[in-house]
Parts: C-alpha cells; sequence; structure tokens
C-alpha cells in the first residue's frame, strides 16, 4: 500500500516525547512489511541545523490562510531503506528554538502554523498520491477536515482514506473562535458536530469526526477515552465512533533500546548472561554520586516532572520511601513545583536521592540498564514506552494498572508464572507504598528475583507487531 503520515515531530529530525519515536519507528516497521510509506512533518530549526542529508525538492507551495497566502518549499530526507520524509519550510512559523513554545507558554500563532502545516501536508500529497492518510494528534487532525470536506480542492486524493491516532486526549488543539477564518472553512463546521467545543476550535474534535478509523496507542487506553474521567470531554464524540476505534500498542525499538547491543551503558549483557547489570548498577550509583551499595535496591524514573505522571504520590510517600534501605535515582523536568521538591530532597537525602533535570539520553539508557525497579505511578498513561524499555534491560516495573502500563505489566502477586513488574490500580500515595513494599519484599528473595528478571527481558514488544496490527487496519479500510 501506498501511505502517508502527517506528524508534528519525528525521530530522528524532532522529537519531545513518545509521538516522535512512534512515527519514527513504525514507518520504518511498516516499510519492512513491503509498504511504500512517506513522512511529511515540518523543517523546524533543529532540523536545518542537524546532521541531516536534506535536498531541496523544488517543490513550491502557496497556502491560504485566511485571506493571506503564505509561500513556502520543501525538503526532503529519507528513513529506513527508503521512506521518503518531507519538511515544510517556512521559518516563519518553525524556525525558533522550541517545537510548540517555550517552556513558560505555547506559541500564540500555533493555530495558524498547524493549520498552514496541515494544508500545506496535503498539497504534497496531491503531487505525491497515496492510498491511506495516517495523522497524528491535534497538530495534523485537520489534515483530515480539509481532505473530507474540500475534496475538489485535493482531486489527487481526494479517495485516500484517513486514520487519526489519537495519542494522548490531554492535548487536544483547543484555539478561540477568531481563529475561525485562518481554516478557511464554512461556517457551518463551527458547531458542536464538529470543530466547536464550549465556544472555541478543537482541532483534534474535528479529527475524530471526520476521520474513516481512529486508533490509540494502546487497548486498555481506547477504552478509557470512553469514559469521563479520560475522555477529556471527548468521549460522547468518541462513544458515538466506538466501532471505529481500535487501540493498538505501541512498540519499542531493539534496535536503540536493548542491553546486548546499547552503546551508552557501561558493560552490555543478555537475558543468559546478567553479570553486566550488576556493574551497570555500581557505574550509575557512582556517575549520580550515589554510594556503590549493590545489595541496596536501586529504583529509578525517567519522566517529565507533571501531574499526569504521578509525582503527587511520590511526593506524599517520599520522606517515608527515604527511611527504607533504598536509592533512588530521577531524570526529567517540567513543572518548578514538582522540581524544586526534589531538587531540595536529594540536598536532603545525598545518600539516598540522586536528581537530575532536563534530558541527558545517555544517562536514560544508563537508568534503564542499572537500576533494579522502574517507578510508574501514572494518573494516566494512554501507552507508555519507559516500562517497555525496563522489561528488556530487566530492570521491574512498578507501575499503576492504567492504560498501555496494564497491557505490558503483569503483576507478581497476581499471576506468578507469567509475571514481569508489580501493579497497583487505586491511585492512591498508600497503593503505592504498599506495592513498592511488595516488590522490595521480592527484591529480597534472589533466585525468583532473577527468574523474574529473565521473564520480564523475554518479553516482546517490538514494532513488528504493531506494524501488522496497522497493515490489518489499513487493509480493512481499501476492502
Amino acid at each position: 500500500m501506498k501511505l502517508a503520515m502527517l506528524s508534528s515531530e519525528i525521530t530522528p529530525f524532532a522529537k519531545t516525547g513518545g509521538l516522535a519515536d512512534v512515527v519514527g519507528t513504525l514507518s520504518v516497521a511498516l516499510e519492512k512489511r513491503g509498504h511504500e510509506v512517506s513522512l511529511i512533518m515540518p523543517a523546524y530549526r533543529c532540523v536545518l541545523n542537524g546532521p541531516f542529508a536534506l535536498e531541496e525538492t523544488g517543490m513550491r507551495l502557496t497556502i491560504p490562510l485566511g485571506a493571506q497566502p503564505v509561500e513556502s518549499s520543501v525538503l526532503k530526507a529519507e528513513l529506513g531503506h527508503s521512506v521518503s520524509v518531507y519538511l515544510v519550510r517556512a521559518d516563519r512559523y518553525f524556525d525558533r528554538d522550541f517545537l510548540y513554545g517555550r517552556p513558560e507558554f505555547d506559541y500564540p500563532d500555533n493555530a495558524e502554523r498547524f493549520v498552514f502545516f496541515s494544508r500545506a501536508a496535503l498539497e504534497i500529497l496531491r503531487q505525491h498520491p497515496v492510498e491511506i492518510v495516517h495523522c497524528h494528534d491535534w497538530q495534523t487532525a485537520l489534515g483530515i477536515i480539509f481532505l473530507k470536506t474540500q475534496a475538489a480542492r485535493y482531486l489527487e486524493i481526494a479517495s485516500a482514506k484517513s486514520v487519526l491516532t489519537a495519542h494522548n486526549l490531554g492535548f487536544q488543539g483547543i484555539f478561540h473562535e477568531l481563529n475561525w477564518p485562518l481554516l478557511n472553512l464554512d461556517r457551518s463546521y463551527f458547531n458542536p458536530q464538529y470543530l466547536e467545543f464550549y465556544r472555541n476550535i478543537n482541532f483534534l474534535k474535528g479529527g475524530l469526526t471526520f476521520a474513516d478509523k481512529i486508533t490509540t496507542v494502546s487497548p486498555t487506553y481506547a477504552q478509557e477515552i470512553m469514559s469521563a474521567e479520560q475522555g477529556f470531554g471527548l468521549q460522547g464524540i468518541l462513544q458515538q465512533r466506538a466501532a471505529d476505534v481500535t487501540g493498538i500498542l505501541n512498540g519499542v525499538d531493539y534496535g536503540e533500546w536493548s542491553p546486548e547491543i546499547d552503546a551508552f551503558i557501561e558493560q552490555r549483557y543478555s537475558v543468559n548472561d546478567l553479570t553486566g547489570k550488576a556493574i551497570c548498577k555500581d557505574k550509575l550509583q557512582g556517575s549520580v554520586g550515589l554510594p556503590v551499595k549493590s545489595a541496596v535496591p536501586l529504583l529509578g524514573m525517567i519522566s517529565r516532572l507533571t501531574s499526569q505522571k504521578g509525582f503527587d504520590l511520590v511526593q506524599k510517600i517520599f520522606d517515608q520511601l527515604m527511611e527504607r534501605e533504598i536509592q533512588l535515582v530521577l531524570l526529567g523536568s517540567g513543572e518548578e513545583r514538582y522540581e524544586s521538591f526534589f531538587v531540595t530532597a536529594a540536598a536532603r537525602f545525598p545518600e539516598k536521592f540522586a536528581v537530575r533535570t532536563g534530558f541527558d539520553e545517555a544517562l536514560a539508557h544508563r537508568i534503564e540498564a542499572g537500576a533494579d525497579i522502574f517507578l510508574m505511578p501514572s494518573l494516566y498513561e494512554p501507552c507508555g514506552l519507559n516500562q517497555m524499555f525496563s522489561l528488556k534491560y530487566g530492570t521491574i516495573p512498578l507501575v499503576r494498572g492504567i492504560g498501555g502500563l496494564k497491557d505490558t505489566v503483569v503483576d507478581y502477586d497476581t499471576d506468578r508464572a507469567r509475571s514481569t513488574g508489580f501493579v497497583f490500580d487505586k491511585y492512591e500515595p498508600q497503593a503505592l507504598w504498599q506495592t513498592i513494599e511488595r516488590a522490595l519484599t521480592a527484591f529480597a528473595e534472589k533466585e525468583p528475583w532473577t527468574e523474574l528478571m529473565r521473564r520480564a527481558m523475554r518479553v516482546d514488544f517490538s514494532w513488528d507487531r504493531s506494524a501488522q496490527a496497522y497493515s490489518r487496519l489499513y487493509e480493512q479500510l481499501l476492502g
């Protein structure tokens, strides 16, 4: 099949989170299955200044934004064997330090930026028609809306089927009604049946309304978003479209995340030879300033510091946790209240807790390899990748049983023979604390813990499985 994916970020060109990893790795996995895949994304400053082989395509686009035409050009790169990556260059929108906004605020013209990008992507596809247009999140949802409501403008791809993947319903692209003229859509579409959302414009809602198929990034999350708790106001439309909603679990790029080949870690190891993991633990402790104590359980966290990730639970049990014979290392950045709390805590408990703010790719790999237990007590988690990385590294995940976490981790006390980690359900500090206690008790039993590590490392969450599921979905659409 010929298919195109539209995304606001794609690894390795530009990344703020899991979306970029998904699109970059899924596209290569689909190519390996024989599909002809093209990708379209903005040419951000980090792309233009990055170590990428970019070539001019000669394409010049004129995009209508209200009454104002905007000019742009198109660059091209490649992924995998022959995945074409088209990069829309419009420096007025994308030549900036950040993708969506500064740490303290979103860019005020984000509506205009991604209306423009969605229109530009469809213009590229007019010159390179495909059978499937697959859009990701609110930033590209308008591509489906324009395609479905203005087919005469896009005759070359008017027959293409559309898929929208909602990676996180917490981000919907909601903008003031005053931005409506930018869309060049008939005013009749600004109503609750289509794009209106409490007198605002909701890009994601429009995409969910018009897409032929909707996917989310795990089976459990596909069910959760039908509820008021996880639907963020869109549960009604998702319930109406339930027959067209599919949850497909994200995969892991084991070419990057595997202790057998990882270039970032101190000593490589495998399911059959765990010797290197002990070395990785010692080196991690030393590198972050913790005492090197092999017998002490080392807990790791790598995360954005937001309430979504369960840090309010961690705060509430933190002093209690520090009373135990454990160590904890945290890598992440985010809300100032959490950064301040954990930086202060590291000064209070230098023998037991180390924190590094910001992001450090090498340290992320070393935490996955060196920790014994990985904490993900999320309030909600559409898929999650770190728990799958952790499994591969024999670093036992301790997670809340929601979204993709529920789909990927089997609780130790619920099903010992199949277990791969520790799971709790209620979003309460005591539930997290009791589960940590369970994990620490199990850690003290050397042989069963080693068996648990090996069982976790054998689980396969490769992209091949996910690509097969997407292929079946595309085939259904094309009949």
